[in-house]
């Protein structure tokens, strides 16, 4: 079993609010999303199931009711960024990433 780390992946400040940045992450794309709202920092899978595409981190970031999401850019479903679900289709869901900014550097743990 191997340990997990937390990975550096940029400095805080060079995320825009409600956008995604793709990053590789030991070895798997990850999208990391700043909320403007919540001031929150999410990463999950980059990979869209329905979608079968690395485009999650072009979505477009909203909320639906209490949820945070990100839209896919393919065909529109949404996916909770705190626990991966598809909104539209419950039985597709995506990785989440725990994820921390320190002392102003996003790192996401693989």
């Amino acid at each position: 079993m191997s340990e997990k780390t937390w990975v550096n992946i940029c400095n805080e400040s060079d995320l825009f609010a409600d956008t995604g940045v793709c990053a590789k992450v030991k070895g798997q794309q990850v999208a990391i999303f700043k909320s403007r709202r919540l001031g929150e920092v999410f990463a999950i899978s980059n990979y869209d199931p329905i979608g079968e595409a690395n485009v999650l981190s072009r979505g477009i970031l909203g909320s639906i009711g209490e949820a945070i999401v990100v839209a896919s850019p393919l065909y529109k479903e949404h996916y909770n960024l705190r626990t991966g679900e598809c909104l539209e289709k419950p039985e597709y869901s995506v990785t989440v990433y725990p994820v921390k900014v320190e002392n102003g550097v996003v790192q996401v743990q693989a």
